[in-house]
C-alpha cells in the first residue's frame, strides 16, 4: 500500500507538471521571464481588485481599428460569461478601414481570427500571431493576389498591418494568453472590427466612407451582428465560413448555452 501511495503521488506530480508545461516552456525564454517579473504580481493584484479569478482559463480579445483600442476579456470556465479585464490603447495604425486582401497593402485584417503562434523571441519584444489569412480570407481574395501573412499583436509600437502595443502592454496581453493556453484554451479568439459599433463619432466616420466594396460592407454587417450579440450576452457566437468566403454565424440562446455547458461538463 505504501508503494502504491508513492506511485500515485508520482502520477499526480507528473500530471501537474504536464498541465503547466506550456507556461514552463515559455518561461525558459528571457523576454518572457522579464515579462513575468514585471507583470505577474501586478496582473494578479488587478484581477483581485476587479473580482476576477486568477489565472484566467479563457481569454477573448477584440480590437477596434478606427478607435485604436484592444480589449481583453477573461473567464474561468465555459459556463461563465466573459468579463472585461482591461482596454489597451493601440499605439500605431497602418492602412485604412476594410479587410486585408493582399501582401503589402499595410491593411490590418478585419474578421474572426485566433492566436496560432506565441513568439517569445520576436523582434517586436513579444508577439502573438493570428491565423491570417483564414478560410474566409482565402476564399474572398482573388486567386492572382498574394494575401500576405505574418499578422501579429506585438510590442515596439510600430505597424505594417499588425496590431501594435507598447512593450509594457504586450507583456500583459502575452502573459494572459500564455496562462489561458496553459489551462487548455487551444484557440484564443481575436475579433477585429473596423470601429467600435455604437460609438457616434466612429459610426459617423464609417458612414462617410465612399467607394467601399459590397463585400466589405457585408463583412461589416456581420461584424456588427457579432459585436451586438457579445455585448448582450458576453458569450461568443459560433462562426463558420460558407463556400463563397462569407462568415455565417449562429447565436446560441441562453438555454442552448446552458445545455452545451452541461454537456461539456457532464
Amino acid at each position: 500500500m505504501k508503494l502504491a501511495g508513492v506511485g500515485l503521488c508520482m502520477v499526480l506530480a507528473s500530471e501537474a507538471f504536464a498541465q503547466h508545461a506550456f507556461l514552463q516552456q515559455q518561461l525558459s525564454y528571457a523576454t518572457v521571464q522579464m515579462a513575468y517579473r514585471n507583470k505577474d504580481s501586478l496582473l494578479k493584484a488587478e484581477f483581485a481588485a476587479k473580482g476576477l479569478k486568477w489565472p484566467p482559463h479563457y481569454v477573448y480579445i477584440r480590437s477596434f481599428k478606427y478607435d485604436s483600442q484592444l480589449e481583453v476579456w477573461v473567464k474561468s470556465s465555459p459556463a461563465d460569461s466573459f468579463q472585461l479585464f482591461k482596454t489597451y490603447r493601440i499605439c500605431a495604425l497602418s492602412g485604412t478601414m476594410g479587410p486585408k486582401r493582399m501582401q503589402g497593402d499595410y491593411q490590418v485584417p478585419e474578421g474572426f481570427y485566433y492566436i496560432n503562434h506565441f513568439n517569445p523571441k520576436s523582434s517586436y519584444h513579444l508577439s502573438l500571431g493570428l491565423n491570417y489569412p483564414n478560410t474566409a480570407d482565402l476564399l474572398s481574395i482573388h486567386h492572382n493576389n498574394d494575401p500576405g501573412g505574418d499578422i501579429y499583436i506585438h510590442g515596439s509600437c510600430v505597424s505594417r498591418g499588425c496590431i501594435p502595443l507598447t512593450d509594457s502592454q504586450i507583456e500583459e496581453v502575452y502573459l494572459l494568453a500564455v496562462y489561458a493556453h496553459d489551462a487548455g484554451q487551444d484557440f484564443i479568439p481575436v475579433h477585429i472590427f473596423p470601429i467600435r459599433f455604437g460609438n457616434p463619432q466612429s459610426e459617423e466616420y464609417l458612414s462617410k466612407l465612399k467607394d467601399i466594396s459590397p463585400s466589405a460592407q457585408q463583412l461589416w454587417h456581420t461584424l456588427r451582428e457579432a459585436y451586438r450579440y457579445f455585448n448582450h450576452t458576453h458569450q461568443l457566437p459560433v462562426v463558420m465560413t460558407d463556400a463563397s468566403g462569407q462568415y455565417v454565424m449562429a447565436f446560441p440562446t441562453k438555454n442552448e448555452l446552458d445545455l452545451s455547458q452541461s454537456s461539456t461538463n457532464g
